[in-house]
């Protein structure tokens, strides 16, 4: 093109759009307002915008665990060139869920079945039973002796302190029958008739020359099953059912369970070598 030809054409673009060819006013009046731009003509291309990622040299930044199923190098659309990035820009893709894919499972350690109603179940009839011979001693209830009465039996059956001795069995058996039924306190108060059947089952087994379990006045069955009951519901806990629910003995007992057996069974000991002043082991295998 001649300079005059370019001086003609920068002149009449000066001019005004008047002046503008057909397609150039077509192009200019596809914008508001006259205003437009070197891109406003259907024909025009944007300029090519290198943007490149670096390709992570991992096996998990691919879906099945080979660089084909990706797009750049080495998968669809590879445009040759192998030199570790994008032709675009890209998010890598996301790595294989862990377990094959497959959803981690729930916790169990929330669904205990019936559970929680067996151990309340346990709780009512143990705490019961307790709480029943507590108000034999302590109101004369249910033909019992009362307060009187459980003074002269413990005397008359050689425990020294014979009022102490009445008032601590009376308390063990209310009150921990008691916590027992509503699973308040349930440690302490398993604990506590747990040390009161135990003196039961020494003071028992005592009174007659020999061990003997099941037949004969001196039979400690039913003192067994009751320190077997103690002992289980020190080692399980109260269950939800029960007023110690956001406890955590209630459900998850841990080394504590042990304490308590323990200061239990020591408090037993103790009670019966000091108001019986015996072997709580009399008449047992060695102890004879």
């Amino acid at each position: 093109m001649s300079a005059k030809a370019r001086n003609g054409s920068a002149s009449s673009e000066a001019a005004g759009p008047g002046n503008l060819s057909t397609a150039e006013q077509r192009a200019v009046s596809t914008t508001a307002g006259g205003v437009g731009s070197p891109y406003d003509s259907p024909t025009g291309q944007f300029p090519k915008v290198a943007m490149t990622k670096e390709l992570p040299v991992n096996a998990s930044t691919t879906t099945g665990g080979t660089p084909g199923d990706v797009p750049g190098p080495g998968g669809p659309g590879d445009s040759g060139s192998h030199d570790g990035t994008y032709s675009y820009a890209s998010i890598p893709p996301a790595g294989t869920p862990p377990s094959g894919g497959r959803l981690r499972r729930r916790n169990l350690d929330g669904r205990r079945g019936t559970l929680d109603f067996g151990l309340f179940i346990l709780r009512l009839v143990v705490g019961a039973t307790f709480l029943y011979h507590g108000l034999q001693k302590l109101t004369g209830w249910f033909h019992g002796p009362g307060l009187d009465g459980t003074k002269s039996m413990m005397e008359n059956s050689g425990w020294d302190h014979p009022s102490a001795a009445a008032a601590m069995v009376t308390a063990g058996e209310v009150g921990g029958g008691i916590l027992l039924i509503l699973g308040l306190a349930t440690p302490l108060a398993a604990g506590a008739v747990l040390a009161v059947i135990l003196d039961a089952w020494f003071w028992k087994q005592g009174m007659y020359p020999g061990f003997q379990y099941k037949a004969g006045p001196g039979a400690v069955e039913m003192e067994t099953i009751l320190v077997g009951a103690a002992v289980a519901i020190i080692f399980t806990g109260p269950g939800r059912w029960s007023f110690d629910r956001n406890r955590g003995w209630a459900i998850r007992p841990a080394a504590g369970s042990f304490v308590v057996l323990l200061l239990a069974i020591a408090a037993a000991v103790l009670t019966y070598w000091y108001l019986q002043d015996g072997n709580p082991l009399t008449g047992i295998g060695p102890f004879d």
